[in-house]
């Protein structure tokens, strides 16, 4: 079930009222139907995979308390390994199993050997199983480090595993916030509800008038490269920023918005990103959920940036390969997060990655500065360009999508695959990114507006463009539920 389907929309309310009404301050009640309905929500895929979720839930909450009860520090480090190593094995089973397999067989080809595939399989990947492992994970983590003590409520336990605004793609959370959340008392609150459809309206928007809207045009421009000038490569690969950002940070509202009727606070997810003025403010925007975890569980770990310049170096490098090969079983993620290592590693020599923290693109003014704009421009380029290789089917492909964009040189207008107005894609993308810089402040207020009037002509314009906009022969499935 998606969230931009009619199912969904039937769903949504059938469990919002039963929530409610039904079990109105009933703590346990509620859990037990929010279990119910999450595996309802992910069972519509296929149900086999349930059985993935419910594996993961038991092994994790069986460690997080041999974890907590066990003495000795070799016990606590054995039952955390055996939550890593379960986890690890299911994701590197169903994700990466034929990667690697695929990847053998090519270097023993080079070797002058000729193996054969026969050991591939056709394995079919779990939507969200990237995200829910990297959630259970964070569970057993958090108890060996001392930060939470476990929970022995199951049902709470089985609930924060498979919450269904969140399961499929994010954002991936910390039990120290879900989780206590869960086993907390929950109060019907008009305003939360108020504003939690408002996100899911302006995720709706992102979603259908943005990224679904410009599909077609980097579809067609990746799956034809070859024919096209350096151009329309461009635009190509412009769109397909606009186009990934408003797909995943879409989907991330709806989540939030949908936990906020439940009476759930859920991390924000991005913070509009496309204003950042270098790489370290990008990730601090992108992907919030992810960067925070390789951060806590993996760079700190390992030294973070306290040790010497260059095993900081290692660990940032460690880091941004591991974040492209979570995106997926293929050398073109982890060339894409080579890259990104390649871009961060000089503004954390110059001292520039911690000088953007927790700040706004002119925050006192209407208007960002010139060094500001040049600055966004740049920052914006630079990850622009590492999407040749997160969208391309190979390194072979991204190579020549480069090789045509730096040689053939034309310029000629492109035509719209379905046959629209190129124009109204060019206005449209400038006022959202007009109005994302208005309302760049608060990521979770999308409408906050103080005269009412232009807050109902907001309304009022999303959802004509929506209804404008939908067109139903275009793919309506979110990028991010590959991963």
């Amino acid at each position: 079930m998606i969230f931009n389907s009619l199912n969904f929309f039937v769903f949504l309310p059938v469990v919002f009222l039963g929530y409610w009404l039904l079990f109105k301050n009933k703590r346990k009640s509620q859990n037990i139907f929010i279990l119910i309905a999450s595996y309802f929500f992910y069972g519509i895929w296929d149900w086999r995979f349930l059985f993935l979720i419910m594996a993961s839930t038991i092994v994790d909450f069986i460690v997080g308390q041999r974890i907590y009860d066990s003495d000795q520090q070799k016990h606590k480090k054995k039952w955390l390994w055996i939550s890593i190593l379960f986890n690890i094995s299911l994701l590197g089973f169903f994700k990466y199993y034929n990667f690697f397999i695929d990847s053998w067989v090519d270097f023993t080809s080079i070797l002058g050997y000729q193996i054969g595939s026969s050991w591939t399989l056709q394995i079919i990947l779990p939507v969200g199983i990237s995200f829910y492992t990297f959630q259970t994970m964070s569970y057993s983590l958090d108890i060996y480090y001392k930060r939470l003590v476990p929970t022995k409520d199951f049902i709470a336990f089985s609930a924060f595993v498979s919450f269904f605004p969140q399961l499929v793609a994010g954002p991936i959370e910390r039990a120290s916030n879900l989780l206590s959340q869960i086993t907390n008392t929950r109060k019907f609150d008009y305003t939360q509800c108020t504003d939690g459809m408002k996100l899911i309206v302006w995720g709706l928007f992102k979603k259908v008038v943005i990224a679904d809207a410009i599909a077609p045009i980097v579809d067609d421009v990746f799956a034809n490269y070859m024919d096209y000038p350096a151009s329309t490569l461009l635009l190509g690969i412009c769109l397909f920023s606009f186009q990934v950002y408003s797909d995943f940070s879409g989907y991330s509202d709806i989540a939030i918005g949908t936990a906020k009727l439940f009476g759930i606070e859920l991390m924000s997810n991005f913070k509009f990103p496309n204003f950042s003025r270098n790489v370290a403010e990008y990730w601090q925007r992108w992907h919030v959920s992810l960067s925070t975890w390789f951060r806590h569980y993996v760079y700190i770990p390992l030294g973070g940036s306290r040790v010497s310049t260059m095993k900081s170096i290692r660990n940032i490098s460690i880091i941004f390969l591991v974040s492209g090969f979570w995106h997926g079983a293929n050398w073109t993620f982890i060339v894409w997060g080579a890259i990104h290592a390649l871009f961060y590693i000089p503004v954390f020599l110059m001292g520039r990655n911690r000088i953007y923290m927790n700040t706004v693109v002119a925050q006192n003014s209407w208007l960002p500065s010139i060094k500001e704009v040049l600055q966004i421009m740049l920052t914006f380029s630079l990850v622009t360009f590492s999407r040749i290789f997160f969208r391309s089917e190979s390194i072979t492909d991204a190579f020549n999508f480069i090789k045509q964009l730096c040689t053939n040189f034309r310029f000629e207008m492109y035509e719209h695959p379905l046959g629209y107005r190129m124009i109204d894609y060019f206005i449209l993308l400038g006022l959202f990114t007009i109005y994302e810089f208005i309302i760049r402040k608060d990521e979770r207020s999308p409408f906050k507006f103080k005269s009412k009037y232009i807050r109902f002509l907001m309304y009022t314009i999303v959802i004509l463009a929506m209804l404008l906009f939908y067109d139903d022969r275009i793919d309506r499935s979110f990028i991010y539920f590959q991963f």
